[in-house]
């Protein structure tokens, strides 16, 4: 199975390209949110406030990095578990969001927003944060700086190793299988 090399943010094509249980190497701007700043980004949505980062074709990490270690430009940034976040995917879709890095299976709620939204979930390696944070060429706060390390984070990201675990078609390869032919 080949490795496809893929520039974020994403647009319907490019997305609907992918398959369940694809290999991804993503290059440009991600964001991070954790729980603490998936409630925020909900409440500002919805009372028509939020600005921290432009929603359309995005692609949101479920990851809160670790301290930064001198000479270093991030600390550990590994995935988070997905299916807390589950609440949130459907606002996030509406409001043009196209994709959610993070580890484990997602609700059946969640696959049919991402049927009808044409967006997709990735799955991250859990355990190699530190290996994932030598592909982050650049980190900036870009909301919520009070919230640590769960604030929103800007990542510049190089060759980003992803796997699709649910595609625009609802395949979800926790149920096909991690070694399925795409």
């Amino acid at each position: 199975m080949s490795t496809i090399e893929v520039t974020v943010p994403f647009d319907n094509e490019t997305v609907g390209a992918f398959k369940a249980g694809q290999r991804l190497l993503l290059s440009g701007i991600i964001y991070t949110a954790r729980d603490a700043a998936h409630r925020r980004i909900q409440q500002q949505l919805l009372s028509n406030e939020f600005n921290a980062f432009p929603l359309h074709g995005s692609v949101i990490y479920y990851c809160g990095p670790t301290p930064t270690p001198p000479g270093k430009v991030i600390g550990s940034a590994g995935p988070t578990t997905s299916y807390r976040m589950d609440p949130f995917v459907p606002l996030l879709l509406e409001n043009g969001v196209k994709g959610f890095i993070g580890k484990g299976k997602r609700s059946e709620e969640v696959k049919e927003y991402l049927k009808k939204f044409r967006g997709v979930y990735l799955i991250a390696t859990g355990g190699a944060g530190a290996l994932l944070s030598t592909r982050i060429n650049s980190c900036r706060i870009v909301a919520y700086p009070e919230l640590g390390p769960e604030a929103i984070y800007e990542l510049t990201v190089q060759d980003f190793p992803v796997i699709v675990g649910i595609d625009v078609f609802g395949n979800d390869v926790y149920e096909i299988g991690p070694f399925a032919r795409v």
